[in-house]
């Protein structure tokens, strides 16, 4: 009975320990399967390398297509790409209802979207990601940007990433990559992740959030271990005074008799 019961307790330590374990490790895991910013500040006047990193969270489909809408009321004046291989890269210009007036003189007409769209047989396969590159400029003098992401799927799901993260940091469900200028960024970032390098190169926030949470869930698994251990010693040393006590007694009647 006392052998049924260690087995026991050892197996309820083991599965807890695991279930924290598994808890820490799925926190930075589920936060970094959406596409979210990282960073998302830049200097107003600076042109701007913008990186979308666009994982797939479908397990049975591909992303084939994205769509990054450009701001039309705070225009950036240029935009241009960076080549993928097996994409076909678009940048639509539109003229603007609203004429702008900047430093560098009015802008009439700007660009409004960016759309990569694969060729047949390639897509972002379901567990991966691919990144996808442009630069803009000058950026506008303004409190932030939206760039609202719609992400197309091979099996025809659409993921439209839109929505406003508020200033609490309290993500929506689908927030879209903003980049801030003047307003400053709110405390936990959102979830399409735009890379933002310029002239100085911004802070990275995500960056530390996302280094933070590794940690902790590398610790979390650090400490779970240990915890086996200590449970696993602290067994054996209890089984071992009854094996010793039962030795003792059997010494003592075999000398009686």
């Amino acid at each position: 009975m006392k052998k049924r019961i260690t087995v026991r307790t050892f197996a309820r330590a083991a599965t807890a320990v695991a279930a924290t374990a598994a808890l820490v490790v799925a926190a930075p895991l589920a936060a970094s399967a959406h596409v979210h910013v990282d960073p998302n500040q830049a200097t107003p006047g600076s042109y701007t390398t913008l990186t979308f990193t666009v994982p797939t969270e479908s397990a049975t489909a591909g992303t084939v297509k994205l769509e990054v809408d450009l701001p039309t009321k705070n225009p950036f004046s240029s935009v241009t790409y960076q080549p993928m291989p097996g994409w076909k890269t678009t940048v639509v210009t539109q003229k603007l209802a609203t004429p702008v007036k900047t430093d560098d003189g009015t802008v009439t007409e700007a660009p409004i979207r960016v759309t990569w769209t694969a060729a047949p047989g390639v897509q972002v396969g379901p567990g991966a990601f691919e990144d996808f590159v442009v630069q803009a400029g000058p950026v506008p003098e303004t409190g932030s940007l939206l760039l609202p992401v719609t992400q197309t799927y091979s099996d025809g799901t659409v993921v439209n990433w839109n929505q406003p993260t508020p200033a609490s940091g309290q993500e929506p469900e689908h927030p879209a990559p903003t980049l801030y200028v003047n307003s400053p960024a709110p405390a936990e970032p959102g979830t399409v992740r735009a890379l933002v390098t310029s002239t100085p190169a911004p802070v990275s926030e995500s960056n530390a959030t996302g280094t933070v949470a590794i940690a902790l869930g590398i610790a979390g698994l650090a400490l779970g271990a240990v915890a086996l251990v200590v449970a696993v010693f602290a067994l054996t040393r209890r089984g071992r005074p009854e094996s010793s006590a039962a030795s003792a007694t059997g010494s003592a009647s075999g000398t009686d008799s």
